[in-house]
């Protein structure tokens, strides 16, 4: 799914438009005990419940899109009887109403998530909905009377439970501070999933949505149990990788210019692509070419394509946004740490100085030091 179909479908999840059919939830404790079970039609809440599981299941197609909401396709072993996707499957042909398919959803989660919410307890929910998707004209607009398809999804959230904070509340008739009730309050979901993906704004069984709320905690045994799919790696793990890389292919040619030739071109590239739907994804071949650009030799190359098979995979792929900080750029010593806003970053130079090599940043405008201003320049 791209950005535009996520927020296609994430428009559905309000009041005025409520594609939301039937929603269900169980609450259960750190010890995995079901503590409750609900089920209801979803128009039957009341205004504010209404309001608030809105927010829940927004937050689930919320974020940035390879990140922390990632494309994931079914490996065929999981469509088959009694796997992860069949489990997915039933629950959506069932509108939810099936007591026992959805126990046993729960069960596996209660299970996949005891190790990943800490001594939180926790609220799993699932909903169910329609989408009657409109057809488009050429110029992209919405014909609300051409129908193409009717979208029936399901979406699972798994918030974390914790007590509300301590504190002191006012009682108007007594006139007076008290100690504050403490309740068990539900937070946003720490992970979800949108099944099946609207692909090309169509539906998609063979794939999903997955949402994780911390892109680095990926929840590796609820995307097994729950999903059957095969997480990619985090984002650090990507930068990480390809640090790794690159450095052992330049080797001592890693230079100042080098990266930042590197650095120049990534955020470019990033900025390019930041108002198209698909986040730019780059190979080997992509990255190789950045690399030749940014001033490696046929040597360095050749290096860093045997280093890339063999710590990525020569099929591996990567998100741009994950290699480096396109915001900004970073230079860093033992001592001195040098933030620069990534589109300034032609502002930094090496230079020879007195015989030492130096880091030349021009004073443009004005300067601060720990948030005083001063006069630069000086004898």
């Amino acid at each position: 799914m791209n950005k535009k179909e996520i927020a296609e479908i994430r428009k559905q999840l309000t009041a005025d438009r409520c594609a939301l059919t039937r929603i269900c939830g169980c609450y259960s404790d750190v010890e995995k005990r079901k503590v409750a079970t609900f089920s209801s039609p979803f128009l039957t809440l009341e205004e504010g419940e209404m309001s608030k599981y809105f927010e829940l299941f927004r937050k689930v197609l919320s974020g940035t899109l390879e990140k922390n909401m990632l494309n994931m396709e079914f490996p065929s072993e999981a469509e088959e009887p009694g796997a992860p996707q069949d489990l997915l499957m039933r629950l959506r042909a069932c509108d939810l109403e099936d007591e026992d398919l959805v126990d046993q959803y729960y069960d596996r989660v209660i299970e996949a998530c005891t190790g990943c919410s800490g001594s939180d307890n926790l609220l799993t929910l699932l909903v169910c909905g329609t989408y009657d998707v409109p057809g488009r004209a050429k110029d992209d607009t919405e014909l609300e009377d051409a129908s193409e398809e009717v979208y029936h999804f399901v979406i699972g959230a798994v918030c974390p439970v914790r007590l509300s904070g301590a504190g002191l509340s006012y009682d108007a008739e007594r006139r007076s501070f008290h100690d504050l009730t403490r309740e068990w309050v539900a937070r946003p979901p720490m992970l979800g999933f949108l099944f099946p993906a609207f692909n090309d704004r169509s539906t998609d069984i063979h794939n999903l949505l997955y949402y994780s709320k911390n892109p680095e905690a990926l929840y590796l045994d609820f995307a097994d149990a729950i999903l059957g799919c095969a997480l990619p790696p985090s984002p650090k793990m990507q930068r990480d990788t390809f640090q790794e890389i690159v450095q052992e292919a330049l080797e001592e040619s890693c230079d100042f210019d080098t990266a930042l030739n590197l650095h120049t071109a990534l955020h470019a590239l990033t900025e390019e692509k930041k108002k198209e739907p698909e986040a730019p994804v780059l190979h080997k071949g992509e990255l190789r070419t950045l690399l030749a650009e940014s001033g490696a030799g046929p040597q360095q190359l050749q290096a860093f394509e045997a280093s890339f098979d063999e710590s990525a995979g020569k099929d591996a792929a990567f998100l741009a946004s994950n290699l480096m900080d396109t915001r900004r750029l970073e230079v860093r010593t033992p001592d001195i740490r040098v933030q620069i806003s990534a589109d300034r970053a032609d502002l930094v130079e090496t230079k020879i100085i007195d015989g030492r090599p130096c880091l030349v940043i021009p004073i443009t405008d004005t300067v601060t030091v720990n948030g005083l201003p001063v006069i630069p320049g000086g004898e």
